[in-house]
């Protein structure tokens, strides 16, 4: 079960227009997260506008990422609030990387299952 902060970093990343959104349950398998939520923007711009769409959304709520990576190039941003993390990717980054493959072990958590 997706937890209030992630389920809003979901909805924001949705209303700026995301694309191929994943959420990865990573409980039990990574030491460092619990959840990769995984989505692709279409240009540098919207990359960078779903970042500042998620850090906006939930600095409502008080909080804030512990650390961002990539914003300038906006190739692949990643916010970390510990409990989860959110990777932005442009499309050609998000194939290279592949993080899904990479974590192939994790449980695919539909976006439904964020009650949105």
């Amino acid at each position: 079960m997706m937890t209030p902060h992630l389920r809003q970093a979901v909805r924001a990343a949705l209303d700026r227009k995301a694309l191929d959104l994943d959420v990865l349950e990573l409980t039990g398998i990574c030491s460092f997260t619990d959840y990769f939520l995984i989505c692709t923007g279409t240009s540098t711009r919207h990359t960078q506008a779903i970042c500042d769409a998620v850090v906006e959304e939930l600095e409502k709520s008080g909080v804030s990422p512990t650390h961002v990576e990539g914003y300038a190039r906006a190739e692949w941003i990643l916010l970390d609030y510990l409990s989860f993390v959110v990777h932005i990717f442009s499309s050609q980054a998000r194939l290279f990387y592949d993080l899904a493959r990479l974590w192939k072990n994790a449980k695919r958590l539909a976006v439904e299952e964020a009650e949105l």
